[in-house]
This record gives structure tokens, sequence and C-alpha cells, in this order.
């Protein structure tokens, strides 16, 4: 077998490395989101994991050095795994501020007829008149607010931004 050198605790530090930094990864953006509950639970089971793996890593390390290298290898892979998983689960809203040529209120009133919680306010750039919309959207249907706003003006300003969005 090509692999038959890796042992069972190279095998265990790189996937419970993985398992940690996948989960330290996910609670930055559930506390940024405002759900410190959630957050402090993931932030206690990133701590067991770690504690565990540390432990097996720096158990007779002089005889296995390659322990480090999966440890460090797991938490790459970890780091981008939970990236994926936060990006597929689009939590949180973001703020999408656009400012356009649109002055004919289309694009505003494409936004209002689909119920968007959107806002406009008279602009100006370069001497140009503008709207200047503002969008507040879950992050889940941010692209497809961005592909309306790029069928109606392709030259239109956008800046995306998280926000918190109050209940009040």
């Amino acid at each position: 077998m090509m692999f038959s050198f890796i042992t069972s605790f190279q095998n265990l530090i790189f996937i419970s490395k993985i398992i940690e930094n996948a989960l330290a990864t996910l609670r930055l953006i559930v506390v940024a989101g405002g759900k410190q509950i959630l957050g402090a639970i993931l932030q206690f089971c990133i701590a067991l994991v770690w504690i565990l793996v540390t432990g097996v890593v720096v158990t007779n390390i002089t005889k296995d050095p390659l322990k480090i290298v999966f440890f460090a290898f797991g938490s790459l892979v970890g780091s981008y795994i939970g990236s994926l998983i936060e990006e597929k689960l689009a939590m949180g809203y973001n703020l999408i501020t656009c400012i356009t040529d649109n002055n004919d209120n289309i694009l505003y009133k494409t936004f209002e007829r689909k119920g968007y919680n959107i806002s406009k306010i008279k602009g100006e750039k370069n001497n140009q008149k503008k709207d200047i919309l503002l969008i507040t959207v879950s992050r889940k249907k941010k692209r497809h607010v961005l592909s309306i706003i790029k069928e109606f003006d392709k030259d239109a300003t956008i800046i995306s931004e998280m926000a918190k969005v109050s209940d009040n």
C-alpha cells in the first residue's frame, strides 16, 4: 500500500484538526452574526478537540515528528472546509449599496415589487444625478440581487457588506 507508513495516530490527528478548524471557521461567522450562545457551544467543542489532539501530538513527538505535519496539514484543510461549509450555509445578511444611473425608478420598483427591503437616496457623482439604493438581503439571495442590478445597469457601482439586522 502506498501510504502504509501513515499511522492511526496520524490519521486521528489529521481528521481531528480538520474538524476543529472547520468548527472554528464556522464559530467566527456565527459570532459575527450575533449568535453568541451557539458560538460558545462551538468553542467548547473546539477546545475539547484541540486538547485531545494536542495531547496526542506532543506525546512521543521525537519518535514520530510527522505528527506535526499532519497537525498543520489538518489545520489547513479544516480551515478551507469550514469556509466552504459557511459559504453553503450563507448565514446572515448583506447590505448592498448600489449607485446607479437608473433614475427612472425601474430598478427600485423591481426590488420593491419583489418584496426586498430597499431604500433610495438621491445622489450625485461627477456632477451627474444618481440613485443610491440600499438593499438589505439575506446572504443566500445576494447573488440573485446582484444579477438583477447588472441586468438593469451593468455599470452600476455595487458595495456589499455584512449587516446585522435588528428585530426591533
